[in-house]
């Protein structure tokens, strides 16, 4: 596994109907797949089950959020969509 991959990481869809778009990881099954979020289209209570190699990781992790899901405190999905909004325009 890369070494910047961790929870609340920003990753950026290369491949399938999502290709494109900007995500956040919220889980990480193993060192092929992870589970990602964006807040608006993929949502906290069905998370998108995607292979490592149809992502591009970024160097960006918003801590605050991954502090949250490892802390298993409530998350909403409007924070995941602003914190992305910067990444993926105002959609």
């Amino acid at each position: 596994m890369p070494d910047s991959l961790e929870i609340g990481a920003v990753v950026f869809s290369k491949s399938g109907r999502d290709a494109g778009r900007y995500y956040i990881i919220v889980e990480i099954i193993d060192d092929q797949f992870v589970k990602i979020v964006d807040g608006n289209l993929r949502r906290l209570d069905k998370p998108k089950l995607k292979k490592l190699k149809h992502l591009k990781l970024t160097n960006d992790c918003i801590k605050k959020i991954g502090d949250k899901i490892r802390a298993k405190k409530r998350i909403f999905d409007a924070e995941i969509n602003s914190a992305l909004r910067i990444y993926n325009g105002s959609i």
